[in-house]
């Protein structure tokens, strides 16, 4: 591995880390400015019973993080790329819909608004209220403006902290989220660097928490450049634990919620095939053995998420930076994807 440590941090890190110093901030700001358009959302999610997400890279993996917590409401949610719903469409009929967009300029949110039209129902998610998205259909907008820096960190906070406001709509408590948001806890990271060091790619899962690990594995395979995914728990074990053993490092997220016990076994189990195993783990129950195990304060739904996130992207860039010499600085991709 090459040694960062001994050169100048690269530019595009630097940038990650001014957008990850206000992300906090800016998502508790968001929160408390969404309140109006966040309650005409919950209205319309009130009246239909059922929602779909759309987005693309980041965007969709946010909106597989929060599709369980409108399941946990009563509402009938799902998510699916954008692109998809482009090629292979489900009904919008009886359904609320929700663009996210951090740019607003993405090539398939302009040409699904170009093919579908203005429609009843039809909301967005942005960091910026000038873009086509926010131009286009009534949005919540994330406080702090576009983020700048190439993987998704800031606009990823931002962007639960809107799916927060939607959910206190609808009757859920925020308190734990907030709180998260308020009194982010000091992880060491160290330890699960270290268990990393050997790995030519890393796969990420969770159960409940899977859109968290869906969000962590493309920003590791963005700045490290390596194939890094993610695999849902009972997924990665319905075959997949073929490919493991100490090339191959497994992250797992798992909260405070029925699925927990089920990522501790996962986590037994990886650890058995030799493969370095880090879990992140905000379900107050004992350790997984033979894992890696940085410790959150019990958690679940967005509390968990918000407590989590910092310290995974930390590991994230860390892991990045342990790898390639100018890590953050696309060589093949854009900020902005207007290309289909």
């Amino acid at each position: 591995m090459t040694m960062q440590a001994l050169t100048q941090r690269p530019e595009g890190l630097v940038a990650i880390d001014r957008e990850m110093a206000r992300q906090n901030a800016d998502a508790l700001a968001s929160f408390n400015e969404a309140t109006p358009m966040a309650e005409r959302l919950a209205a319309s999610l009130k009246r239909t019973g059922r929602l779909l997400l759309l987005g693309m890279g980041g965007s969709h993996a946010v909106g597989r993080a929060v599709e369980p917590l409108y399941r946990a409401c009563g509402i009938d949610a799902v998510a699916i790329p954008l692109s998809e719903q482009l090629g292979e469409p489900l009904s919008l009929h009886g359904r609320t819909v929700v663009v996210t967009s951090q740019s607003g300029e993405s090539a398939e949110v302009v040409r699904w608004f170009k093919e579908t039209g203005a429609r009843d129902d039809v909301f967005g998610l942005t960091l910026e209220a000038g873009s086509f998205l926010g131009r286009t259909a009534p949005c919540l907008v994330g406080a702090g403006g576009t983020e700048r820096a190439f993987a998704a960190t800031r606009s990823l906070t931002v962007t639960f902290a809107l799916h927060l406001a939607i959910l206190h709509a609808l009757g859920e408590g925020a308190a734990p989220a907030i709180h998260a948001l308020e009194t982010a806890q000091e992880i060491d990271i160290a330890p699960a660097l270290a268990a990393l060091e050997g790995v030519a790619t890393v796969v990420t899962s969770g159960r409940r928490l899977q859109g968290l690990a869906e969000t962590i594995a493309l920003g590791l395979t963005e700045l490290a450049r390596l194939p890094c995914y993610a695999l849902e728990g009972g997924q990665l074990r319905h075959g997949p634990m073929e490919m493991l053993g100490p090339k191959v490092g497994v992250v797992l997220f798992r909260g405070n919620d029925p699925t927990g016990d089920l990522v501790a076994g996962l986590a037994s189990a990886v650890a058995q095939t030799g493969s370095p195993v880090v879990v992140f783990d905000a379900s107050g129950a004992d350790p997984a053995q033979g894992a890696v195990t940085l410790r959150f304060q019990p958690a679940s739904g967005l509390a968990a998420v918000f407590a989590m996130l910092p310290a995974a992207q930390r590991l994230m860039i860390a892991f990045a930076d342990s790898r390639v010499d100018n890590a953050g600085t696309p060589v093949r991709s854009t900020k902005i994807t207007r290309d289909e």
